[in-house]
């Protein structure tokens, strides 16, 4: 039998595709309509497909496409959950934009009929498992019984719908999947993350970040950005495909990036597009990788670079987006002068100090040392006459300082305030002449990279690189501070401090490349287990290590493991400065 399905459909393919095609042209009256038929769901049910394609056409006709697939795309770039989101954006467009369709084509009505009468006796149990897919059924029982009363929730939900019945601003229907998610699915979100205002004003040019493998694939961020729209445009205007695109995902619902020959070919220059060129040459970076990749990190790399502001191959849009950022990060500090200014006076006093107080010398008696004059009468009289005196000073070892700051997305909403409490730690020690280093890691397919704000006997004027601070991507915390910890262990100096900024959660994506060992999945408990593996290997090797957690509250029995007792639970990153004062006052005194 599927044998045979599978021969009709490839048997009667170009039919088929002409019928999506020409039903969707009919409807949006516009045949430039780019349509990419599914004959797969359409050998599935014909009706769900069909309806698809009348809805889209609809949608395109009465609304813009582009401005909601947009705004979904920024409401999943600042953290929004894919499934529950679509499936709402897919309820709000359908109620939108059916009325108007089924009132100008009342055959509309007898489709849509039977694509829900399909969807409850096929996809039932899997919408039953989620409050999304739960106010679907209610939504589609109402078209089909009638219109009743449900549970409070789902029933507030409905009502929302409802009302978009009659709305011709796309903005309203933006406005109302936001409220809906907003109050429903993460009510948290504006808390965290900003109101729509704010979502709606971040650039686009910073989405494009997430669509690596695609970035390959087309040679302009005009072409990357139309595929993502018409992606999640289909997606909108899909009873179905949402759902059967996330079963294709790994169990635990990771991203798997999946890398050809020529996207493997292109990798490196794809890093230095968007990172700017390494400050090593290729023999000095095939050895570290050859040193440090190893264990769990096997066939990943490491990328060293001062960042694409301070060494760009080409000014791209993640140029732009870079300096963007970086005039944001420096607006703020011209709006907080005083308070800086006063903070980093603060620090250096402090740290000032203790560093005095470490300088500070005793002078006792010896049997050897200084000669005293008013003792030699003791010769001869007097056993032990102790005839000189000995200089003792405190311990004066010299420290250096490592400050690694997690640069992946899951730092984005804070990103200028990050930049600027490390800028206040970086001033202070250049104040008082402690060598320290700053970089910030995140980690685009199997490479981590580790960017250099400043390195440790830079000049003072470098502190302001940090200004250059940005954030993209995953975190593999384990190699970065494996590849932190290289460098300051070759380090002469006595007393070598290590503080890491981080939420508690390493996290990265999933690569496939042929001919190679696969890393495993590197999230949860593995990842917690490897980057807590690390920060013991570096205090037994003398390192003193710092984590400060500016996570979610669920996730500090994971930063608890990772740092064990030497960790600070900062709920506001303006605290973050001010924390690592108290910590290296800690160790100068003792």
């Amino acid at each position: 039998m599927r044998n045979n399905m599978v021969y009709d459909i490839e048997e009667h393919r170009v039919e088929i595709e002409n019928r999506i095609k020409n039903m969707m042209w009919t409807v949006s009256g516009d045949y430039s309509l780019k349509v990419k038929p599914d004959v797969e769901a359409f050998a599935k049910n014909k009706y769900i497909a069909l309806y698809d394609a009348i809805k889209q056409g609809a949608f395109a006709r009465y609304f813009d496409a582009d401005a909601l697939g947009t705004y979904l795309l920024k409401k999943r770039y600042y953290g929004a959950e894919e499934v529950p989101l679509m499936s709402i954006a897919q309820l709000c467009a359908d109620a939108a934009s059916y009325p108007a369709i089924s009132a100008e084509r009342p055959g509309v009505r007898q489709v849509r009929k039977k694509a829900f009468e399909a969807m409850l006796e096929h996809e039932f149990h899997r919408m039953n498992q989620s409050f999304a897919g739960r106010v679907k059924i209610s939504y589609i029982r109402d078209f089909l019984n009638g219109r009743r009363r449900d549970e409070k929730r789902v029933q507030d939900v409905k009502d929302a719908l409802y009302e978009l019945e009659h709305v011709s601003d796309t903005m309203e229907i933006i406005r109302k999947i936001d409220w809906i998610y907003n109050h429903f699915i993460d009510k948290g979100f504006e808390r965290k993350h900003g109101d729509l205002a704010h979502v709606l004003s971040v650039e686009l040019e910073e989405i494009v970040q997430d669509g690596w493998q695609d970035f390959l694939d087309e040679d302009t961020y005009e072409a990357v950005m139309e595929q993502f729209l018409e992606n999640v445009n289909r997606q909108v205007t899909s009873l179905e495909e949402l759902q059967e695109e996330q079963e294709k995902k790994a169990g635990n619902g990771r991203k798997i990036v999946v890398l050809d020959e020529k996207a493997i070919a292109r990798m490196h220059s794809y890093m230095e597009l968007n990172f700017g060129r390494s400050y090593l040459n290729e023999a000095q970076q095939e050895r570290l990788n050859r040193r440090l990749c190893t264990g769990a990190h096997t066939d990943c790399s490491l990328y060293y670079t001062d960042g694409i502001l301070e060494n760009p191959v080409l000014v791209n849009a993640q140029y732009v987006n870079a300096k963007k950022q970086a005039d944001r990060n420096r607006l703020l500090l011209h709006n907080s002068a005083s308070v800086v200014r006063h903070n980093i006076d603060v620090m250096t006093a402090s740290l000032k100090r203790a560093l005095t107080l470490r300088a500070e010398k005793d002078i006792i008696p010896s049997e050897f040392g200084r000669v005293v004059p008013g003792r030699l009468w003791r010769i001869g009289r007097t056993e032990g006459g102790r005839l000189f005196d000995r200089e003792i000073r405190q311990n004066n070892s010299e420290y250096v300082v490592d400050v690694l700051i997690d640069a992946s997305g899951s730092q984005r909403d804070r990103q200028s305030q990050v930049a600027l409490q490390a800028y206040i730690i970086s001033r202070a020690l250049s104040n008082v002449n402690i060598p320290h280093r700053v970089m910030g890691f995140c980690t685009f397919w199997d490479y981590t990279v580790m960017q250099r704000y400043r390195e440790y006997d830079a000049p003072a004027k470098e502190d302001e690189r940090i200004f250059s601070y940005t954030t993209s991507a995953n975190n593999r915390d384990g190699l970065a501070i494996r590849a932190a910890a290289d460098s300051l262990m070759q380090r002469e100096e006595e007393n070598k401090i290590l503080i890491i900024l981080s939420d508690g959660r390493p996290n990265d994506v999933i690569v496939n490349r042929p001919n190679s060992r696969n890393p495993r999945i590197y999230c949860g408990d593995y990842a917690v287990q490897d980057t807590a593996l690390e920060v013991r290997r570096l205090r037994n090797a003398g390192i003193y290590v710092l984590g400060v957690f500016a996570g979610k509250e669920k996730d500090l029995a994971a930063e608890k493991k990772i740092f064990g007792k030497d960790f600070a639970y900062i709920r506001d990153i303006r605290n973050f400065s001010a924390v690592v004062s108290r910590y290296l006052q800690k160790l100068l005194d003792e």
